[in-house]
């Protein structure tokens, strides 16, 4: 089966960043990430999802967390300049980044954001992320992506 490149994967490509794309079974009714690793068979926290926050002084963020930690407010506001923050509204999310919640990826946005991975993301050979639509994520080296997102590392999350 040929897989549809998604405009993050040309991005990518262009930057000859190495990826794999990695199809799952998508259910509208669970868009979590725990869902995504149970379909890929690998472990919940090298399944990265990405959110967007608001900053009551930057504006807006992006931030990729492992699937088993939730956003921690105040160590996001904190990296991210800002005295508060907060995630966006879903109805916010394709508007300003172009993708839709469960397909939202940190390549390829409407426009670059201040973007910071969680520091574990250095832990693992690989991790992934949303390769901008539901049902199509990207495995590769967490350093690359880091780097082509021009990303910050630091402890943004905890455990659920």
């Amino acid at each position: 089966m040929k897989l549809q490149k998604t405009n993050a994967a040309r991005l990518l490509d262009r930057a000859g960043i190495h990826y794999e794309l990695v199809p799952y079974e998508v259910d509208e009714n669970d868009l979590a990430a725990s869902h995504v690793a149970m379909q890929l068979g690998e472990p919940v926290e090298q399944v990265f999802k990405t959110l967007v926050l608001a900053g009551d002084r930057t504006g807006h963020f992006v931030c990729v967390v492992p699937g088993d930690c939730e956003i921690d407010l105040k160590s996001a506001a904190k990296v991210s300049g800002n005295k508060k923050c907060d995630l966006i509204h879903v109805r916010e999310l394709l508007p300003l980044t172009g993708y839709i919640r469960g397909g939202c990826s940190p390549v390829g946005m409407k426009k670059p954001f201040p973007t910071f991975f969680h520091s574990t993301a250095l832990d693992y050979e690989h991790i992934y992320v949303s390769a901008g639509v539901r049902g199509l994520q990207f495995r590769l080296d967490p350093k690359d992506i880091i780097g082509y997102t021009r990303a910050c590392v630091a402890d943004i999350a905890r455990k659920i």
